[in-house]
């Protein structure tokens, strides 16, 4: 656990100038730490990032000089591998390495901490959650705040929460591997497939880090759990907290949560309702919604807030967004769609017909693309491959469905457009990560926004 009062004095280092870098350099900065913040990039590609940061940061680029081993403390960013040398280096000379998850906290007096994690599924439920809280929060006049892998830095966001404010958090398997004393007043694991393989060395290792996120709470706190998903029934054996049961297949018995005759049912202590869902497309947005209402209500919500947030609710952008409809064709952006398991939930959740031009393609993420091959085959007119992994996508689906590579998105876009019917739909997604071509998925999904609304 990161104790600020016990690194008075000393330097701190900060690994990594990412979001979460330079927001922990930033909140290390203005509490009174001397910070060296390093990063193995060149100066020319950071330099615009460093605008505004204080004059007490100083920066070290290209690479991580022995003057990290002055400081008394690390901070490392959530992107970067801990088996990398760096690390090791620090290792060795006994220094410190916490999350800047952790360090973020340890300035925040939040009331109330609601952490969010899962393979698919995070941003919506997140998003659906701090409105929850904040309609709550708006009830009793105080506030909520909403942080962590959805893009804004923790460390940017926690140390404003006070002690009658609630602080919901979404968090990756990588900034939960990083960090060691987590402890929510209401956490989830939504659902466990593979994913990040290639980062954390196999799936155990990834699991592992997923059940951080409940194992340091208390035993008056709740971690919800996806009922249907295997793992997370495992996981909840090992759960040290009250444990609460969604499902969207199963009704009552054991479950707080589920859906039935077309609207939500809850049941948590002496509170029973059912309301209607959001008005969003497939089965996984009814797992969102009642795990975002069940983490609620289990930390001061109630079904009012419910009712009037989920009535109100749209969705998040990125995922199975309708970019764009043309001539009774849909452009439908899921760039958020990482990895694979995502990329079949996108099309369960549009099936229907075979009238799909899906886009995939990106940076490949060590985890098969077999699984896709019944719902290709069942929805998709042709696949329009893209980036690095365009190859192994086009071996692995063999047979699927009819196939062409087209290296960019703005080539698919083309393509599709050129042969696309009425009632026909554009589906960008990639199930793949977008760093060969793109700086995040954020701005995949802005470019076929873009591109789809040049389109003639």
């Amino acid at each position: 656990m990161f104790r600020p009062s016990e690194f008075k004095g000393e330097r701190a280092l900060v690994i990594g100038a990412g979001r979460s870098g330079l927001a922990a350099a930033r909140l290390l900065a203005g509490k009174g730490f001397r910070v060296l913040l390093s990063d193995s990039a060149p100066i020319k590609d950071l330099k615009p990032k460093f605008k505004g940061l204080p004059g007490s940061v100083e920066i070290e680029a290209g690479g991580h000089s022995d003057r990290i081993l002055s400081c008394g403390f690390a901070v490392k960013s959530p992107g970067l591998p801990s088996h990398a040398p760096v690390f090791k280096k620090l290792k060795s000379a006994g220094i410190p390495v916490f999350s800047e998850i952790e360090v973020a906290l340890a300035f925040s007096k939040a009331g109330k901490v609601l952490a969010v994690t899962g393979t698919n599924g995070k941003t919506t439920t997140t998003e659906l959650l701090g409105l929850l809280m904040k309609s709550a929060a708006k009830r009793r006049g105080s506030r909520a705040f909403v942080c962590g892998n959805l893009g804004v830095p923790a460390a940017l966001t926690a140390p404003e929460a006070g002690p009658k404010d609630a602080l919901v958090m979404e968090l990756s398997s990588y900034q939960l591997e990083d960090s060691t004393a987590l402890s929510p007043d209401a956490a989830c694991v939504l659902n466990i497939t593979p994913d990040h393989l290639d980062h954390h060395g196999g799936l155990s290792a990834y699991v592992a880090a997923k059940a951080k996120v409940f194992a340091g709470q208390r035993k008056s706190a709740a971690c919800v759990f996806n009922y249907e998903d295997a793992a997370c029934r495992r996981l909840a054996r090992r759960c040290p907290s009250r444990t609460l049961f969604f499902s969207s297949v199963g009704r009552g018995g054991k479950l707080n949560a589920w859906a039935e005759d077309g609207r939500l049912a809850f049941r948590t202590g002496s509170l029973s309702f059912t309301v209607e869902p959001p008005r969003l497309p497939g089965r996984h947005n009814l797992e969102n919604a009642m795990c975002a209402g069940l983490m609620a209500l289990s930390c001061g919500a109630g079904p009012a807030d419910l009712r009037e947030v989920f009535a109100a609710f749209e969705g998040v952008e990125h995922r199975i967004e309708t970019a764009r409809v043309l001539r009774g064709v849909t452009y439908i952006n899921d760039s958020k769609a990482t990895n694979v398991d995502s990329t079949a939930t996108a099309l369960r959740a549009l099936a229907g017909k075979k009238n799909i031009w899906l886009i995939l393609g990106g940076l490949d993420k060590g985890v098969p693309y077999a699984p896709l091959k019944p719902l290709i085959k069942a929805s998709v007119k042709k696949v329009l491959t893209i980036g690095r992994a365009a190859p192994l996508i086009e071996r692995q689906l063999r047979g699927a469905a009819p196939m062409e590579r087209t290296v960019t998105l703005e080539a698919a876009l083309k393509k599709a457009s050129a042969a696309v019917r009425t009632g026909d739909i554009v589906l960008l997604s990639p199930a793949c990560a977008s760093f060969d071509q793109f700086r995040d998925f954020e701005h995949r999904g802005a470019e076929f926004k873009r591109l789809a609304g040049r389109l003639k």
